[in-house]
């Protein structure tokens, strides 16, 4: 049984901009080409592929991974015990990291200096101070809540007008795209993707592109913000999240 570049691109969750790469590097070379000279992949090559994406996620160096995997001594059930136990050390830190940048944004101790009139008039019936003492006794700590603090802390009615109205720009573009059936790695929808990233650093605290795949994984795994950006379009929060994950593979590779 082989596979094509496009099949394991769906299977793995990954481009194929990123299996091309992968392939010019040396990193996943597939084991055999169809009789038009297109990449076939078979049931090693995609075990080797879980392998380094389940590397990859843990942060390690391309070259790192190609040493790990390629080292005669190991045995590959070590290579899963290993990466089990680094997988699980990991979870619940990079979850409590995700939830805190993005509630972050919505806490009390933000300064979010408007009146009621004036917050129900650039939030609707969105309460920004909703998580605000969970944001605080959990994440308050971290570098992130606390740069999005000075910066806001300065903010205006007009500043928090103008973020609501970039955001709803923004989720308008990804809703069109979506419903055009534009998939959620092109490079429209990785290029709107990367707009909402910038959107982030720019208004409250820098977002690489690592922080930015941990919020687009959080989007679909935490129903309060399903929710909230289905609320533009059902299934967008899941659209936007398979794009911000796309735009982050595509510029580690």
């Amino acid at each position: 049984m082989s596979y094509s570049v496009g099949q394991v691109a769906g299977f793995a969750g990954v481009t194929v901009r990123t299996l091309h790469h992968y392939d010019e590097i040396g990193l996943l070379s597939p084991s055999g080409r169809s009789h038009a000279g297109h990449r076939r992949y078979d049931d090693a090559d995609l075990e080797r592929l879980q392998r380094v994406l389940f590397y990859r996620e843990l942060g390690f160096p391309l070259e790192e991974v190609a040493v790990l995997l390629d080292d005669p001594d190991t045995d590959p059930h070590e290579h899963l015990r290993r990466q089990h136990a680094l997988l699980t050390s990991r979870i619940d830190r990079l979850r409590q990291m995700a939830k805190a940048v993005e509630q972050a944004m919505e806490a009390r101790r933000m300064s979010i200096n408007l009146t009621p009139e004036e917050r129900f008039e650039v939030f609707g019936d969105q309460d920004p101070e909703q998580y605000a003492d969970e944001a605080e006794q959990r994440w308050g700590g971290t570098d992130a809540y606390k740069e999005s603090a000075r910066r806001t802390a300065k903010y205006t009615k007009e500043d928090w007008q103008r973020i609501r109205d970039e955001g709803d720009a923004l989720n308008r573009r990804l809703l069109a795209l979506m419903e055009a059936g534009e998939p959620a790695d092109s490079e429209a929808a990785m290029d709107a993707a990367e707009e909402h990233r910038a959107q982030m650093s720019r208004n409250f605290y820098d977002c690489p592109h690592a922080m930015h795949r941990c919020l687009g994984e959080m989007y679909v795994a935490d129903v309060r913000f399903t929710e909230n950006i289905d609320k533009a379009g059902p299934g967008l929060a899941a659209y936007l999240s398979a794009a911000i994950v796309a735009n982050a593979e595509r510029h580690e590779a």
